[in-house]
């Protein structure tokens, strides 16, 4: 690996990390991973509001069927 690319990559990993220290004081709820798939995304051209909007509609989507699963029990 050269120089320049392990610069590259040292970059990316260091802002990586700060958005993630963001993203915790935020309180995201989001993982490492999560969010370097949505950055992957957003970079890729998704909206980002729409991409908020999905991952919050999803956790919604969790939390009921969550509940419903611990009314059955």
């Amino acid at each position: 690996m050269s120089s320049k690319e392990a610069d590259r990559i040292s970059a990316a990993q260091q802002t990586l990390d700060t958005l993630y220290e963001i993203s915790q004081l935020l309180n995201t709820q989001l993982d490492k991973e999560t969010l370097a798939t949505c950055v992957g995304m957003i970079e890729s051209g998704v909206n980002p509001e729409a991409l908020a909007a999905v991952i919050q509609e999803l956790r919604r989507e969790a939390a009921a069927a969550q509940n419903a699963h611990s009314d059955v029990r």
